[in-house]
């Protein structure tokens, strides 16, 4: 049970991936991670930042940069181990305590794995909010859309760059302040 019901944490990963099948040897890794904080009282967005990844199994493919924009230089650069990145989400966005919502089940599926693969403790508390299907419920839709197609239905301008998760974090926040209205 969520312990600070102030702000909810809006998650967006990028992770590693392929054009088909994972390449032998290679496994998805989380790149990118898009957090925001959600005011639930006056409906604010702020804190909004990317925390670049370091993956440790796998690579950034050229077909990963194409759709997301991060390079393997990127990562190099900029990027930090995994278990650093989960304790930035603890100590700074108290991501333990708060509800966290991200679009769909993929985020909370990935950190699930790679927590368990690189046995690093889970980041968050139990508290998870799938903006995903409560928009599809909220609007009586007969499936779900996609990030895109939520913010089309709600007219609401698609910021930043797509597949970037400190933008679609910031994306998927309007949305879900939308819904609590």
């Amino acid at each position: 049970m969520a312990k600070k019901l102030d702000k909810i944490l809006v998650v967006d990963i990028e992770a590693t991936c392929w054009d088909g099948p994972n390449p032998p040897g290679m496994e998805n890794d989380i790149i990118e991670i898009g957090v925001c904080l959600l005011d639930v009282h006056t409906g604010e967005i702020s804190d909004n930042r990317g925390i670049i990844v370091t993956p440790e199994r796998s690579d950034v493919s050229a077909f990963c940069t194409e759709l997301t924009t991060i390079t393997p230089e990127m990562v190099n650069e900029q990027g930090i181990p995994f278990k650093e990145a989960c304790t930035i989400l603890k100590n700074e966005y108290l991501s333990q305590s708060r509800a966290w919502a991200s679009f769909g089940a993929y985020d909370q599926k990935q950190f699930q794995r790679q927590c368990s693969a690189l046995n690093i403790g889970y980041p968050f508390g139990p508290s998870h909010i799938n903006v995903k299907t409560l928009f599809a419920l909220k609007h009586k839709l007969g499936h779900e859309q996609g990030m895109a197609g939520a913010m089309a239905l709600l007219e609401i301008p698609l910021e930043g760059t797509h597949h970037r998760g400190v933008d679609d974090a910031k994306n998927i926040a309007k949305i879900l302040r939308r819904i609590l209205e």
